[in-house]
Formats: structure tokens, C-alpha cells, sequence
């Protein structure tokens, strides 16, 4: 197994390009453990308190998960402190495995991926307007992630590593902000390009302002501004939550693929 990626990864990721689009993004920078035999199997792991991401392709055979399962308790990463992001079929390869060494593993989110071809305007139109973040509004950035954080009980961190994120994703210039008639900021959203497409995400509503199509009208907007820039928008959702899914496929969102999260 190498520990680089090259041109072979890549082309091989093409094949899951949407369920395996933050792999293909998070592989190319600094990881805290990047495996690959450029062919069968791909493993990444950036860095805590992120997920393990491990690519096979389709049809995978025992032997090929097997080597994931082996790679993964090399490396210390079956001690109960990391989640893996996977394809089904080595996900329960992974839990039965696990079951015979004693360990329990078991699926914590299932995951849908969606893209965005022919956009559709909200039928319900919210009140307030979009709002790109500048630098005056990193404090209250740094509220909504800790509290997106502490919802969805993964990737938490304390409030400097999310200042630290905050100040990040303003420079960049691709978060928004949607405030209401009252100048009230109620949902956030931004996106991520990477090649020719980009995840929308950081999607959340404060809890207080649900149920009024805030992050509804916030995703139609920023998903306008990502096809306008010339990206094919796409995302990530809980398939379990059936609010927000329903919501993406209002405004255009096609289901295109699904993988899990096991810890």
C-alpha cells in the first residue's frame, strides 16, 4: 500500500463521485493516514475528530475487505474513537468482522448524496433574504456551528478549533447567512468547490426559527449562486431525516447515490 495518490485514485473515485465526494477533496491535502493500492482500496483518515473515509469498488470481494478491516486495526483505528465512512456492503463486512474480535460496531447515520441538474423555485417563499458573511459576523458563525455540532453529535471540537473554522470559511467567501424580516440570522449554508462541483453544505436552522422554509429558501439561493459559477451542486443528507430530504428534492435535488456511517 502506497501513501500517496495520484492521477489512478482519482479516476478510480469517478465512479462514486458523489457519495465519495468529500474523499476525493480531503485525500489531496494533509491526512493523518492515507493508504491506497491505486486499484482495490482507498483509506483516509485527515485527522480527529473527522471520520475514516475507505473507498472499494463495487462488488468488493472478502479478501479486499478483509485487507480494509486488517489495515484499520494496524493503525489503531477499531478503539472505539473513530467512525468510518463506507460503501454498505464493507460496512457490514466490517461489523460482523468486528463481532468475532469482540468488538462491537454498529451503523450510526445512513447517508444520501444528491445533486442538483434543473433547479425549482421554492414554492413557499420565506421571509428575510441571503446573506454573505464577512468578517463581523465570525462570533455568530462560531454559535451556529458549535450548535449544528452538538446536534448531530459528530465532528464537535471546542469553540477556538470552530473559530478557527469560522474565520476559514469567511475568507473563502462561500458562507451565507439567511436573516429574516427582523435582521434575525436563522439558517446557514455554504459550499465547496472541488473540479467541476461543489458541496453545498453546513446547512442548519436555529432551532426557534424551524418549519418557516428558512434553510429551504437558503439552499434554493446558494445552490443558484454554485450553477451560476459554473459547478454542478451536490450534497449530503441524514437519509433518516425525512424533513430535510424531502425539502432538497423540492427545489431540484436528485437522489444519486448512498453510503453509511458506522462507529
Amino acid at each position: 500500500m502506497d501513501n500517496y495518490v495520484d492521477e489512478r485514485d482519482y479516476k478510480l473515485l469517478e465512479s462514486d463521485k458523489y457519495t465519495f465526494f468529500v474523499l476525493s477533496r480531503i485525500m489531496g491535502g494533509k491526512c493523518d493516514l492515507l493508504l491506497t493500492d491505486h486499484e482495490r482500496l482507498i483509506v483516509c483518515f485527515s485527522c480527529k475528530p473527522y471520520p475514516v473515509w475507505i473507498w472499494t469498488a463495487d462488488g468488493a470481494n472478502e479478501d479486499v475487505m478483509e485487507q480494509a478491516y486488517q489495515l484499520a486495526k494496524k493503525h489503531s483505528l477499531l478503539d472505539g474513537k473513530h467512525s468510518f465512512n463506507l460503501k454498505y456492503d464493507l460496512a457490514r463486512y466490517f461489523i460482523n468482522r468486528a463481532a468475532t474480535d469482540n468488538l462491537k460496531l454498529s451503523i450510526s447515520k445512513n447517508c444520501c448524496a444528491y445533486d442538483c441538474q434543473k433547479l425549482v423555485k421554492p414554492t413557499v417563499l420565506a421571509d428575510g433574504s441571503i446573506h454573505r458573511l464577512g468578517s463581523e459576523d465570525i462570533d455568530e458563525l462560531v454559535d451556529f456551528l458549535d450548535s449544528l455540532h452538538k446536534e448531530i453529535g459528530i465532528d464537535q471540537t471546542d469553540r477556538r478549533n470552530y473559530r478557527l473554522q469560522a474565520e476559514a470559511f469567511i475568507n473563502v467567501g462561500n458562507t451565507y447567512f439567511w436573516k429574516d424580516k427582523n435582521g434575525n440570522s436563522v439558517a446557514s449554508c455554504k459550499f465547496t468547490p472541488n473540479g467541476n462541483m461543489a458541496s453545498i453544505n453546513l446547512v442548519f436552522t436555529r432551532p426557534e426559527f424551524r418549519r418557516k422554509h428558512y434553510a429551504e429558501n437558503l439552499v434554493y439561493h446558494v445552490t443558484k449562486l454554485v450553477m451560476e459559477a459554473g459547478y454542478v451542486p451536490m450534497l449530503y443528507t441524514d437519509a433518516d431525516y425525512i424533513a430535510s430530504n424531502s425539502c432538497y428534492m423540492k427545489i431540484g435535488y436528485i437522489l444519486k447515490g448512498k453510503l453509511c456511517t458506522i462507529g
